[in-house]
């Protein structure tokens, strides 16, 4: 009865081929072979799809960023380095940047349509100069405590709270490990509680 080792090795060995034909395509796409690119994503546009289909969940936008995967792909084959992980691995790396920041992009778009409905409201409204005053005094105090974090905590915290992203979505986006995000979040949550408490305690 074969072993375990002996079992697993025709799968390790079909891995291995695999990849050297994907190393193979991605160098000949970055001489300009189209016929290569179009084997390349063949091969590998549905493992890519589902990946971004899974992010934005709308099948339609999905195809769109797809096709922005496999253009980037295009433009930096030269730049694939076998050394720094395989061509799954990267390929990956590329679909999920791309989904996450179409996520974002998506998402910013319909906060500015949000503020300028809001803005146009307030115009229309006789605004309280005390409650101005106050509104800008509050804003400049969560400004300068934002200043304060560390960059790390504030780049978490945007975009955590700015751009909408859950803390799995910020570490595939900024390729840290999940637990780093989430203590890096806590951590600055808990520093800007205690910086903005006296404004909290006035109002």
């Amino acid at each position: 009865m074969p072993s375990s080792d002996e079992m697993k090795q025709p799968a390790a060995q079909i891995e291995a081929a695999r990849n050297q034909d994907w190393i193979a395509q991605i160098a000949q796409i970055a001489t300009g072979d189209q016929a290569a690119l179009a084997q390349f994503y063949e091969l590998t546009n549905r493992m890519a799809f589902g990946l971004i289909l899974r992010i934005l969940s709308d099948r339609s936008t999905a195809e769109e960023v797809l096709l922005d995967v496999y253009t980037q792909v295009w433009r930096q084959a030269g730049h694939y380095n076998r050394e720094r992980g395989t061509p799954l691995a990267w390929l990956t790396t590329i679909a999920r940047t791309r989904a996450l920041d179409r996520l974002r992009s998506g998402r910013q778009e319909m906060q500015r349509k949000e503020s300028l409905e809001v803005v146009a409201e307030a115009r229309s409204l006789a605004a309280d100069p005390e409650e101005t005053a106050a509104s800008n005094e509050h804003q400049q105090l969560v400004r300068r405590a934002l200043a304060k974090l560390t960059v790390e905590q504030r780049q978490i915290l945007e975009l955590a709270y700015f751009s909408g992203l859950s803390h799995s979505e910020i570490a595939a986006h900024l390729g840290q490990p999940l637990g780093t995000v989430k203590t890096r979040a806590r951590l600055g949550m808990l520093k800007l509680k205690e910086m903005l408490a006296p404004m909290m305690v006035r109002h």
